[in-house]
């Protein structure tokens, strides 16, 4: 298995920490170059990692590893990404991982515009416009792989009377830009057809505990209702090598590996339970 993932070049966003950070890291695990992106590469704000960090566990594994600063929110800083990533990989990407995520919480009907705006630029629009960046090199190519990592919110809530959870419809503007990227997905997927790029979106089953979510969440979430980091990068990953007809798809991570009958892997990508005693593998 280490190694499928050898010739490959891999971009992932909003890899300083949690899904970003160790989906990159399995990539590379399995030989892949790896390009990550955030919009600063030193730690910053309260959530602990960083590109820097993210990068050093990269370089382990022997592949090259390209670093790009960039903020997804503005879309001419966000125009740089795949040229230098690229650039710094030595060729054109093969698998893009749409992760990073502006993720704020308020009540539908006082949700600021600046705010919404926000939201939709770094959920819907980023990762529209980096996959209309890499999709040239990937049809010249004839295949390509695309996944958008999408959420539980951008299901609508049953009711009246409505069971809305801890933070109510707080959460429906965020859900709703997952709700427009689950919905461009299958639209790229169509007009992709025939090329070889697959475009599939892929959603937690269960909360993943992430340095973002647990400080959004972490003391709410009961431990029946979390999955692993382990679960859902494998999940992210079998869509990263899925075959030509697997495309437009929406996704859930537990069901997925359960459907394909898939292993769990660390993020080195030695099997879970491989380890001896010490820890070695």
């Amino acid at each position: 298995m280490p190694g499928r993932f050898a010739g490959r070049r891999a971009l992932i966003t909003g890899s300083s920490r949690g899904i970003g950070a160790a989906t990159a890291e399995r990539l590379a695990a399995e030989g892949a170059d790896v390009a990550i992106t955030a919009r600063t590469a030193e730690p910053s704000g309260h959530l602990a990692g960083s590109l820097t960090e993210t990068a050093a566990r990269l370089a382990k594994y022997g592949g090259r590893v390209a670093v790009v600063t960039a903020d997804l929110t503005d879309e001419h800083d966000r125009s740089r990404i795949v040229p230098e990533a690229a650039d710094q990989l030595g060729g054109p990407i093969d698998i893009l991982v749409n992760n990073a995520a502006a993720a704020m919480y308020a009540p539908v009907l006082d949700f600021p515009l600046k705010r919404r705006r926000i939201l939709f630029e770094a959920n819907v629009f980023a990762p529209v416009d980096l996959a209309a960046a890499v999709a040239p090199s990937m049809i010249a190519a004839g295949e390509g792989w695309i996944v958008n990592i999408s959420s539980g919110a951008a299901h609508p809530a049953e009711g009246p009377p409505f069971d809305l959870g801890p933070h109510g419809a707080t959460i429906a503007t965020y859900g709703a830009s997952k709700g427009a990227l689950g919905r461009l997905t299958n639209g790229m997927a169509a007009e992709l057809e025939g090329t070889g790029v697959r475009v599939n979106a892929v959603e937690p089953r269960a909360a993943v505990m992430s340095e973002g979510a647990q400080a959004l969440v972490g003391e709410t979430i009961r431990p029946e209702l979390i999955e692993s980091m382990e679960q859902m990068v494998e999940a992210i990953v079998a869509l990263c090598q899925c075959p030509p007809d697997v495309t437009g798809q929406q996704l859930v991570s537990l069901d997925l590996l359960d459907a394909w009958g898939l292993t769990v892997h660390n993020l080195d990508g030695t099997p879970i339970g491989s380890e001896t005693a010490d820890g070695a593998a």
